[in-house]
């Protein structure tokens, strides 16, 4: 499915894993994740991000 916003999107987006192909794609990265039990990187910040922990525990640890 095409993204009409995805540059916009790119542009915000803080995902540091590389062949992700979800990148940009709000609405399939957020389905994508809900499945597995995780939040997206977006919610995390920068340097928490990047040990893609995207667990919900993590997600309320740093949170707090």
């Amino acid at each position: 499915m095409a993204c009409d916003n995805l540059k916009k999107n790119l542009s915000k987006c803080n995902c540091t894993y590389e062949p992700c192909p979800r990148k940009g794609k709000c609405c399939e990265c957020i389905q994508y994740h809900r499945v597995s039990n995780e939040i997206p990187a977006c919610y995390f910040p920068d340097g928490v991000e990047s040990g893609y922990d995207r667990s919900i525990r993590n997600f309320i640890r740093c949170n707090k």
